[in-house]
Order: C-alpha cells, then sequence, then structure tokens
C-alpha cells in the first residue's frame, strides 16, 4: 500500500482552498450588502422599535367590533375580485398554455416564444403593480382589481400547465391517433382527462393564493376591504385596522381550508 493510500482526502488542497475563498466571498458580499441596505438607516429608530411597536399594539386593542357591519360588503367585492380574477385568468391561461407547451404547441420557433414571453411577463409583475397600472388606465374600481388578479393568474397556470401538459403519458395519445381521430379528438380523448386533475388543482391553489393579494388592492384603488383599510389607515383608526386585520386572517385561513379540502378531493 502507498503512502498516499493512507492520506486520502474526500477533496484536495485545491478544492479545500476552493471552497475557503467561496466562503470568504460569500461573507464580503453580505458584509457589503448589509452595509448598503442600512446605510440611510437611523439606528436610533430601530433601538426605540419596540417601544413603539409596543404603544401601538395597545391603541390597536380591542378590535372595534362595531365596524364589522361595513366591512361585509368590502369582503364580499374582495371575494369576488379573487374569484372573477382567477376565472379571466383561467380562460386566457389555458391556450397559452397549449402553445408552450412543446408537444401541443403549433410552431416552436413562433408560438411557442411568444406563449413563454407572455407566461414570464404576467409571472414578473406583481398584482399590486398590476393594480397599480391599471387604476391608471382604466380608472378606480373593482374592474381594476379584477383584470390585475386575472393578469396576475396567467403565469403561474400557464406555467404550471404547460409543464403537466408536457409530462402527459404520449403513448395515450399515440393510442387515440392510431384510431384516425382528427387533431379535436387527440386533444379532447387523448391529453385533456390527463391533465384536468392537474389543471382543477391548479385553478383552486390559485385562487386561494388571489384571496390574499386581493385583500390589499384596494390600497392603490383597486376596490376590496383594502379600501377600507387605507381609509382606516389615513385616519389612524387602530382598532378599525385591527379589526380589519382579523377579518382578512379569518378569510384567508378559510380560503386555505377550501381550497385544501377542495385539491384533496380532485387529487
Amino acid at each position: 500500500m502507498r503512502l498516499e493510500d493512507l492520506n486520502w482526502q474526500y477533496r484536495s488542497r485545491l478544492q479545500r482552498l476552493a471552497i475557503w475563498f467561496a466562503w470568504l466571498l460569500t461573507v464580503a458580499l453580505f458584509v457589503w450588502c448589509w452595509n448598503l441596505m442600512t446605510r440611510d438607516t437611523i439606528w436610533l429608530f430601530v433601538w426605540d422599535a419596540p417601544t413603539q411597536a409596543a404603544d401601538l399594539g395597545s391603541r390597536m386593542m380591542p378590535p372595534r367590533w362595531s365596524y364589522l357591519p361595513e366591512l361585509m360588503q368590502p369582503l364580499w367585492d374582495t371575494l369576488n375580485i379573487a374569484t372573477l380574477g382567477t376565472l379571466g385568468g383561467v380562460i386566457l391561461a389555458v391556450p397559452v398554455a397549449f402553445m408552450a407547451a412543446r408537444n401541443t404547441t403549433p410552431s416552436r420557433l413562433l408560438l411557442r416564444p411568444i406563449a413563454l414571453g407572455i407566461i414570464v411577463t404576467s409571472r414578473s409583475i406583481n398584482s399590486l403593480i398590476w393594480a397599480l397600472l391599471l387604476v391608471a388606465i382604466i380608472g378606480p374600481g373593482l374592474l381594476a382589481g379584477i383584470i390585475a388578479i386575472a393578469l396576475r393568474s396567467i403565469g403561474f397556470i400557464g406555467k404550471l400547465l404547460y409543464e403537466a401538459i408536457e409530462e402527459i403519458d404520449e403513448k395515450q395519445v399515440e393510442a387515440v391517433r392510431a384510431t384516425g381521430a382528427s387533431g379535436f379528438q387527440v386533444m379532447h380523448y387523448g391529453i385533456v382527462p390527463q391533465i384536468l386533475p392537474a389543471f382543477f388543482g391548479i385553478t383552486v391553489f390559485r385562487w386561494d393564493i388571489n384571496i390574499r393579494e386581493s385583500t390589499i388592492l384596494g390600497l392603490v384603488g383597486a376596490g376590496g376591504i383594502g379600501l377600507k383599510l387605507q381609509s382606516s389607515l389615513n385616519v389612524l383608526a387602530w382598532p378599525q385596522v385591527t379589526m380589519i386585520l382579523l377579518l382578512i386572517l379569518l378569510t384567508v385561513v378559510a380560503s386555505e381550508w377550501i381550497s385544501a379540502k377542495v385539491r384533496s378531493a380532485i387529487i
């Protein structure tokens, strides 16, 4: 047995030096980012933050329960924004997903890049930014919120759906095609049945996310319970803010429970 065999190590000296150098660069990058982010921080306010938070918390309690009836209509508007926005996103995302999937797109050179560009654009812009743009274009109200949720949903639904389309069993498609079926029949009997569970699961999951996102669209004038939250914050009505936050929390918990039950029933 040779001596170098007895001194065997998992990594060579050069690899260990490279790892240490990588860690050194990571620490240096963290320090640089920290200094950049805290360059304008007033640390006196930071040290006083616990006292201010405790003072704010004391002013927010107890919640103003008498304010609850006024929140029912805005809450209903929020649910409508999320539901109709999800529906619109689904309608727009389905053809985009089929154009983006390699095995169903009519043109890999033209339509597929366009579909992927739509998906990336939708996913890159937050629903709050979509709402801000739409309020400036079509004015404040529920319509701006619905369209913002729909535009944001296209990327999420389209991406997951086209990935599900690409993962289908091609043998089933070939079996349907071998019977002499038309293109529509191949789609209807060979592809759609395989992606339906994923489609319903994705749709319900996105609806659950949209419930949460639609609660804050009112901050930019897109309707819903966010309008009440903004108005309460403007007048420093902290007990009302607490009531709104509690109602949002209960709504999100309920939507999470509903979506979980639906997904478990589908899958």
